[in-house]
């Protein structure tokens, strides 16, 4: 560069002969000192540092802990997630280190969660990704379409995730994607004469790149199709997917599985174990191919929720569906009470219709719907639904509720 004596730096002001060297702008109008570009330097990786490190990383123990908070039941699922999700953001600490240095690099382990309808599954990676502070996005696996076809590519996802970041890239490189109904895309027949299911196994041949892990394309905005359109480029190696799924029709596979087995003189609870560990070639089986399969190395398998863990789901979570209504009551200066009787008839309707905790906030909805229609700007400032004659009824009255009504002393 050629040197000039009325250079000074455009951000500290200093000139020559005090700085050395200077940088100036493709116009030349403007220059900046080798000093301040080694603070800039030094801001932007404190920067970086801020984000990766801005909250300690819990420990599998301590993620479960606050699973507990929100989750009822589920135990066996949120220590397998709890140790899977620990191990994947340690491994992302670990790599972003070694990146440079020629050493071991670790690959990541997607998660696979099984279970019926209604049991936790979508709320386990919703409250994961709350607890880790970190980006979440959701979409149903039924949505998506092979390349070419009319519906959402695989690479929708990725926008989605995008859009939950603010638009951060490096925010969205080590986020949780959770895709529901995975079991939808299951292989539907091997008879090859069939016409090609563009939502089935094609759609699983494009998630395993995005899964295990590259550098995708992805629009900008989710909801357009256009190769005109705006897009950036997202690493996939640091996001977490998480795929759920009911997988009716699995169970009898493992029965199959385990009737071949050769138990010798193993005790009945040694048999219902066995049932209870899915293996590889039983979701091979069921229709997913060997490739997706492999992965998604860590899977857990959830439980049908009981009558006790619906009246709990009720009650005792942060965020519980009463203390949700509760709350909602409130706004308009009511006071809302559930005796016990009332959850336990909520809870024993809910397991009637077999959706899991589905169920609850339904049957709820339709019993307070006339107060939530009344109440509003009325003098009724307090009510209470109970069960009169085994049934749910409403009660508008100013009476102390006895110790058995649940938010009584709330």
């Amino acid at each position: 560069m050629q040197k000039n004596i009325n250079m000074s730096c455009s951000f500290c002001g200093r000139g020559q002969p005090e700085i050395k060297k200077f940088i100036a702008s493709p116009t030349g109008n403007a220059f900046i000192c080798e000093d301040c570009i080694s603070i800039c330097n030094t801001i932007i990786i404190s920067d970086e540092k801020t984000f990766t490190q801005q909250k300690r990383l819990l420990t599998p123990k301590e993620i479960k802990n606050h699973l507990d908070e929100y989750i009822i039941g589920q135990d066996d699922a949120k220590k397998v997630l709890s140790v899977a999700v620990y191990n994947h953001y340690k491994k992302v600490e670990y790599n972003k280190k070694v990146k440079l240095q020629n050493k071991v690099m670790l690959d990541k382990s997607n998660i696979l969660l099984v279970g019926p309808t209604g049991c936790g599954k979508t709320l386990l990676a919703k409250t994961l990704a709350k607890i880790l502070e970190v980006p979440f996005a959701m979409c149903d696996a039924t949505t998506l379409t092979e390349a070419g076809y009319v519906g959402e590519d695989v690479e929708s996802v990725l926008s989605k995730l995008f859009q939950a970041s603010g638009g951060d890239v490096k925010k969205a490189q080590t986020g949780i994607v959770y895709i529901d109904e995975i079991d939808k895309i299951a292989k539907k027949n091997e008879n090859r004469n069939l016409p090609k299911d563009p939502s089935g196994e094609g759609v699983q041949q494009a998630l395993l790149k995005i899964i295990e892990g590259t550098i995708a394309n992805v629009p900008v905005q989710s909801n357009k199709r256009s190769p005109y359109q705006e897009s950036v480029s997202i690493d996939t190696s640091n996001i977490l997917f998480i795929c759920g799924g009911a997988f009716v029709g699995l169970e009898q596979i493992l029965n199959e599985r385990s009737k071949n087995h050769n138990l010798g003189f193993s005790k009945v609870n040694e048999v219902n174990e066995f049932k209870n560990v899915i293996m590889p070639q039983d979701l091979i089986k069921f229709g997913l191919i060997p490739e997706f399969v492999g992965r998604l190395p860590v899977v857990s398998m959830l439980q049908k929720l009981t009558n006790e863990n619906l009246q709990d789901i009720l009650t005792k979570p942060k965020n519980s569906i009463i203390k949700q209504y509760q709350e909602m009551m409130k706004l308009d200066g009511i006071n809302f009470y559930a005796s016990t009787d009332a959850i336990q008839e909520i809870a024993n309707q809910a397991y009637s219709l077999g959706d899991g905790a589905r169920g609850l906030r339904t049957i709820l909805e339709n019993n307070l719907l006339d107060a939530m229609y009344s109440l509003p700007n009325s003098d009724i400032k307090k009510f209470t639904l109970d069960v009169d004659e085994k049934k749910l009824s409403l009660k508008y009255d100013d009476k102390k509720f006895d110790k058995n009504t649940v938010g009584a002393n709330a």
